[in-house]
């Protein structure tokens, strides 16, 4: 049975008691926690710090295990989402670095799963990445290895911007890519957090992919989004993408959830986390609140 959660980073107003104690209430089942370093983030969702996973010892673990008790809501996957394939390699040392220690957390919560992305130089080809993509990421699996940890990869291509234009700031985006990923790094604990969202606005079948890679579904978002047509015909698949497109709550955008989650359900038994990404319900905390309760409303016909 899928399990209805939602993506912390919503609720950046929230402590992590404050959010467990907000997901009890209103019957969720899990929540995917963000474990950014903590400091300010330029980039909308990043930034959020309901862990800190830096200098994390057996005792922060005891104490989180002790929030999820007394909630009875668990932790579906820890999550952070930066560029580890930056071209200024400095940065980039900080990335892994940290992605090392949200690992080495998740082993002391016996939280499976780790979610991120594997990040992209936007100015280079796939084939011209591919060199940096090994030498980063072979050492981050034998390490997630080692601690018996899954990586979930979103398949967000993150090119939403002009500073992440032309190739976006993430490569696994589609099913070729991952097919190639996955065979240069075969580790079984390297797979997918899959967003179908992400496939709507490439023209690509989000059902169709469930079954291929069912073996390699780690963790799932929930996101909708929504095309607008006629702006797409007027300035082309090649503008960026805000241009003509918007993310939406599930239920409000393009996804057929029915179809989806009857495929999902057939081959994966695990989260899946309503990530909100909607500015019509990010004015207040109460609103992004509600937009979580609308979100669950919806998708509680096709979970269970």
């Amino acid at each position: 049975m899928l399990q209805l959660g939602f993506v912390s980073a919503i609720l950046p107003d929230l402590s992590f008691e404050e959010v467990f104690s907000f997901a009890a209430a209103e019957q969720f089942r899990c929540v995917e926690v963000m474990c950014w370093p903590k400091g300010k983030a330029e980039r909308r969702y990043a930034g959020i710090t309901h862990i800190d996973v830096v200098g994390f010892t057996a005792d922060d673990a005891k104490r989180v295990h002790e929030t999820t008790a007394k909630t009875g809501v668990t932790i579906s996957g820890l999550g952070y989402y930066p560029n580890p394939l930056t071209p200024d390699l400095a940065e980039a040392a900080v990335y892994t670095d940290h992605i090392k220690a949200v690992i080495a957390a998740a082993k002391l919560l016996q939280v499976g799963v780790v979610n991120t992305f594997v990040g992209r130089d936007w100015t280079k080809s796939v084939d011209d990445n591919w060199p940096r993509f090994l030498a980063t990421w072979k050492p981050l699996l034998a390490y997630a290895d080692d601690h018996g940890i899954k990586i979930g990869i979103e398949n967000c291509p993150m090119s939403f911007s002009k500073d992440e234009w032309p190739g976006g700031k993430n490569l696994a985006i589609s099913p070729v890519i991952w097919r190639r990923m996955f065979n240069d790094i075969p580790s079984r604990n390297f797979g997918l957090n899959f967003d179908p969202s992400h496939f709507v606005w490439q023209g690509m079948d989000y059902v169709k992919v469930l079954s291929e890679f069912k073996d390699r579904l780690h963790h799932m978002h929930a996101k909708d989004a929504r095309l607008d047509h006629a702006r797409l015909n007027e300035v082309g698949l090649l503008a960026h993408p805000n241009e003509y497109h918007t993310p939406k709550l599930p239920g409000m955008g393009d996804v057929d959830w029915g179809k989806f989650c009857g495929a999902l359900a057939e081959v994966y038994d695990g989260p899946l986390a309503i990530e909100v990404e909607d500015r019509a319900y990010e004015g207040t905390l109460e609103a992004r609140k509600r937009s979580l309760v609308i979100s669950r409303n919806y998708l509680s016909a096709f979970t269970g």
